[in-house]
């Protein structure tokens, strides 16, 4: 009688144990050569389940502090419950990822990065890896399409804030000036200023004509505070020498900047189901000119099967706002947001149908 206490005791602790385990997470490091480089990261696992998908988490614009900040843990985790293993890792010269960090890291070689990861996943055989997806916010959404391009076998694509065909920061200024306080007479005129200095800038024009030329913007509250520091001769020289070196594109009729040339038949070839999300305060891309381009491109594709999720009160990363501008985003970057009601909902219940 007693051994029977004991052995149905102990099974009771054994499926209260596994139990438990089930939708918790182990977290490994994750490491790839990517251009003679090691990058270093984190591979994040469902325990008690075997991972029926692999997803790659593509971040955006700016230096990472992924592993040592145990960065995107709530989106992470959120997968990791839904049975997927999650991958994500610093950005070259960032924390343990060896290299040097370059913000100005064309998209092409960021999906470069990405497709060498999934030759790592593939290479040790992580469970999920016949099934990858990927997940990524504002400039991914220049990065993910590349990928796709060269890797058609990616299987859906959770694009966040993403972009549209050109350049956002026309839209990222003339929005929060706006949030700012500015009117719009002031507005035309930053923004022209702006235009112009960009011109002058691309085309190899004198520093001193470019100081000339926006003599008004370098002087307002919310440029310097996006530059922090005032141009210098020797700065704006040593970065024009650069960028024209670089070879890029523009838009004719705009003259913005195009970081993914003909970018419209790149989306037009994903045949991956696509979950577009985004915030409608977001003060950093236009969010309504990319959904338009979505639809135009993505969502004649039967098979791609878009799904488009807006959230009203929301900004550039899905937190919670009052204005979406960016000064009030860094304000509250030292302090914990949790996500936008029904975002974590919204990804969690299509991946349900698309992969689960």
């Amino acid at each position: 009688m007693k051994k029977s206490m004991a052995l149905r005791s102990f099974i009771i602790l054994i499926l209260f144990v596994c139990d438990s385990a089930f939708g918790q997470i182990k977290t490994e490091s994750f490491e790839f050569i990517h251009n003679g480089k090691k990058l270093s990261g984190l591979l994040d696992l469902p325990i008690g389940q075997k991972p029926t998908s692999v997803i790659l988490i593509v971040q955006g614009y700016g230096k990472s502090n992924i592993v040592e900040g145990n960065w995107y843990y709530d989106l992470r985790s959120n997968f990791v419950k839904l049975g997927l293993a999650c991958v994500i890792w610093d950005k070259p010269g960032c924390g343990k990822s060896e290299g040097e960090f370059d913000v100005n890291q064309t998209v092409q070689s960021s999906a470069d990065e990405v497709l060498s990861a999934i030759k790592e996943i593939e290479s040790k055989n992580i469970a999920g890896a016949t099934n990858i997806g990927l997940w990524g916010i504002c400039r991914a959404g220049w990065i993910c399409p590349l990928v796709i391009q060269e890797y058609p076998k990616i299987a859906y694509w959770i694009s966040v804030s993403g972009t549209d065909d050109k350049e956002n920061f026309g839209y990222l200024l003339e929005t929060n000036l706006r949030i700012d306080g500015r009117s719009e007479t002031e507005i035309q005129l930053l923004v022209s200023e702006w235009q112009r200095g960009n011109d002058i800038f691309r085309k190899g024009g004198a520093f001193a004509e470019y100081q000339k030329a926006t003599q008004n913007l370098t002087k307002d509250s919310f440029w310097i505070f996006l530059n922090n520091s005032s141009e210098t001769e020797e700065s704006y020289l040593s970065k024009q020498k650069q960028f024209i070196s670089e070879h890029h594109k523009f838009d004719r009729k705009t003259g913005l900047m195009i970081y993914v040339p003909n970018f419209r038949k790149t989306l037009m070839k994903i045949q991956c189901p696509v979950l577009a999300i985004f915030g409608e305060k977001d003060a950093n891309i236009n969010w309504r000119q990319t959904i338009a381009l979505y639809k135009e491109t993505i969502g004649k594709k039967t098979k791609a099967k878009l799904t488009i999720k807006t959230y009203p009160d929301c900004n550039h990363n899905l937190k919670s706002c009052k204005t979406g501008g960016m000064k009030e985003t860094i304000e509250n970057s030292n302090k914990y947001q949790p996500p936008c009601d029904g975002y974590f909902d919204t990804m969690s219940e299509w991946l349900k149908k698309i992969v689960l």
